[in-house]
């Protein structure tokens, strides 16, 4: 019985994992003005993780805790934000938006590959994060671009 007890006490005491909005991005952080050159601005990284994304609307992929890329954009809201990420592996990403929302993508760019489209984006702090399907990171490509790349 106290065996019993220990162990559902762990299980209740463990924290739940999930994406932190806090934590310092693994592999850069980003700053853009509306209008910015090079277009598009790119971040080489290693996608994936070990926590399987539970938002709402976002129930795919496997990420790391901490942010792989916080974007700092500074805009009047006139235009269209494009993110996307490239890889040899099936990828996914989960972004979280200034406005507190979460949006994420699996397939919609090219040979399967994600892009999240945001139209008229708004200044402020977008939280980025590139997945996997499986538990093996991989190389990716993360491209930010005001201009629509398919």
């Amino acid at each position: 019985m106290r065996l019993l007890l220990l162990a559902v006490l762990a299980f209740v005491a463990t924290p739940a994992l999930a994406q932190s909005l806090s934590a310092d991005p693994t592999f850069a952080t980003v700053r853009l003005t509306e209008g910015f050159t090079p277009d598009p601005h790119r971040v080489d990284l290693r996608a994936g993780g070990t926590i399987a994304v539970d938002k709402p609307g976002c129930g795919y992929g496997i990420v790391a805790n901490a942010p792989d890329v916080n974007f700092h954009y500074t805009s009047s809201g006139g235009s269209d934000l494009y993110i996307y990420a490239v890889a040899g592996e099936d990828t996914t990403l989960l972004i979280n938006l200034p406005d507190g929302r979460w949006v994420c993508d699996d397939d919609s760019y090219d040979d399967g590959d994600p892009i999240v489209v945001v139209r008229g984006a708004a200044a402020g702090l977008y939280n980025i994060w590139v997945g996997t399907y499986g538990t093996d990171s991989v190389d990716a490509r993360l491209s930010i671009s005001e201009v629509d790349p398919r």
